[in-house]
């Protein structure tokens, strides 16, 4: 069965509301410089861009905050930025998140910039991209800090949400505290993961590839629809429950001894750049709320759905989750 009853989502979106989640990440700061492109340079055969808004939005770990303020959820942020203005940035954006319903316990290093992704976009397709950033894992009193902050999150909330973009945050040394901090706890994690520290997560309540992750991890061809495949691989991970998601082909969702695969819901993908993070946010906060595994992959595949027909990173709120579902369930019935 690939969609819920209405009482049951109902009831999981209004629990939401009381979930308390704690996201542990790579923060970035998204930087779109939008235009217009009338002319070629005459410096180089590159197109001169005629910049008329700047615009500024969180990304990363803090894009996933922002989809579980999205649902209503309270969230802690627990992360790095640099000492410069665009972590000054990051910093005063969160702490306005939703009416500042975030408390970020942030940790400045002063070697590192904040990481910061500008994309120059002119007649709606962009034209290039500049990053600005250090991958290097972050050692030293950086990590001593946010093990002490996510030990002190973990016992006020109900899911630990670990989101890596490889970008220093999520260190071997702090996945392990997050991890034990969150059994300490009693309470789930879910593992967004990158390339670089995926073997790193043994003992997470769900681990969320994506195909080319999994796929580069394992050296392997995907297979996702052998069932001796993904249990070979959920136990390479470590993980009780594993969620791969394919994009355009759904997911698929393997448990001990059980597989469950749902389709993409048919949606105009107008940018798929903020998919995960709100695949991410709703997992961890519907399972918080109440929701089988199944459950919470359900309606995180209907918030993708709505997410990718949005232009940037985008949140996806519960009255838009219910105009979706109740539409997709009549069209079922048509």
């Amino acid at each position: 069965m690939h969609s819920l009853e209405l009482d049951r989502m109902e009831a999981l979106l209004e629990r939401a509301r009381d979930v308390r989640v704690t996201v542990v990440g790579d923060l970035m700061l998204d930087v779109y410089l939008i235009g217009s492109v009338d002319r070629i340079s005459p410096e180089a055969p590159v197109p001169v861009v005629h910049v008329t808004e700047e615009t500024f939005a969180l990304g990363g770990a803090a894009n996933v905050a922002a989809n579980v303020l999205g649902l209503g959820a309270s969230c802690q942020v627990v992360g790095c930025v640099g000492d410069d203005p665009h972590g000054a940035l990051v910093r005063g954006r969160l702490e306005t998140l939703g009416g500042g319903a975030v408390r970020a316990h942030l940790v400045t290093d002063g070697a590192r910039p904040t990481t910061t992704k500008t994309r120059v976009v002119a007649k709606h397709q962009q034209v290039v991209r500049f990053d600005r950033e250090r991958d290097d894992d972050l050692s030293g009193e950086a990590v001593e800090s946010l093990c002490a902050s996510i030990r002190r999150c973990a016992v006020e909330s109900d899911v630990l949400v670990l989101e890596d973009y490889n970008k220093g945050v999520l260190a071997p040394a702090v996945i392990r505290t997050a991890i034990q901090a969150a059994i300490d706890a009693g309470i789930p994690v879910v593992v967004d993961p990158k390339f670089r520290n995926i073997f790193e997560y043994r003992g997470a309540t769900l681990f969320k590839p994506n195909a080319l992750e999994i796929v580069r991890a394992l050296g392997t061809p995907l297979r996702a629809g052998s069932e001796e495949w993904l249990e070979a691989a959920r136990r390479r991970f470590g993980c009780e429950h594993l969620l791969l998601t394919m994009g355009e082909e759904g997911m698929v969702l393997r448990s001990e001894g059980s597989s469950f695969r749902v389709p993409a819901v048919a949606r105009e993908v107008f940018d798929v750049s903020g998919a995960g993070d709100t695949v991410t946010a709703f997992v961890a906060v519907t399972l918080a709320a109440g929701a089988t595994v199944r459950e919470a992959m359900i309606l995180a595949n209907y918030a993708a759905a709505i997410e990718v027909a949005k232009p940037g990173v985008a949140t996806v709120s519960p009255d838009e989750i219910r105009d979706l579902v109740t539409r997709h369930r009549a069209e079922a019935y048509v």
